[in-house]
C-alpha cells in the first residue's frame, strides 16, 4: 500500500493518500491544456476512501465545465490544481500536486489526437537545470 501526501502551492490546502493508485493519465484533450495552460494534465485517479484532507478543505473551489464531465478543483488562495471528488466515487489527483515523485510511471497518453502541435517530438529541445540567460 502507498502512503502520499500533497499540497497546493501556498501550503494552505494539505491531503493525504493511503493506498493504491487506480489510473495515471497524460491527459491531451483541448480541456484539459486549457485549464492546466500547459501541454496536458497528468491525472492520477484514486479511490476515495483512501484519501483525507489535512486542512484547507474549505479553500478548495471547483469548476464544472458545462455539459461535459470536466472538473478542476483549486486553492481560492494560490489558484493551483488540488483533488477533485467525483461523485463520491473516484478522486481525481493532479499528479504535480503531490509533495514527492507518485509511485508508478503514468498508465497512458490519452486523447493523443488533441495533442498539441507543440509539444510533439520535443525530444531533440536542448535542457537546462535552471533558466537559462
Amino acid at each position: 500500500m502507498h502512503h502520499f501526501q500533497g499540497s497546493c502551492l501556498c501550503g494552505s490546502i494539505r491531503y493525504e493518500v493511503a493506498g493504491k493508485l487506480q489510473k495515471f493519465f497524460l491527459c491531451h484533450c483541448q480541456r484539459c491544456r486549457k485549464d492546466t495552460g500547459s501541454a496536458h494534465a497528468a491525472n492520477i485517479f484514486i479511490n476515495p476512501t483512501t484519501f483525507d484532507w489535512l486542512s484547507g478543505a474549505d479553500l478548495v473551489k471547483t469548476y464544472h465545465h458545462p455539459d461535459s464531465r470536466h472538473v478542476k478543483s483549486f486553492c481560492q488562495n494560490c489558484g493551483s490544481a488540488v483533488p477533485t471528488i467525483i461523485d463520491n466515487t473516484m478522486i481525481l489527483l493532479p499528479a504535480g500536486s503531490l509533495d514527492s515523485e507518485p509511485p508508478r510511471m503514468p498508465d497512458a497518453n490519452i486523447f493523443v489526437d488533441s495533442q498539441a502541435n507543440w509539444s510533439k517530438n520535443t525530444d531533440n529541445l536542448p535542457g537546462f537545470a535552471q533558466l537559462p540567460e
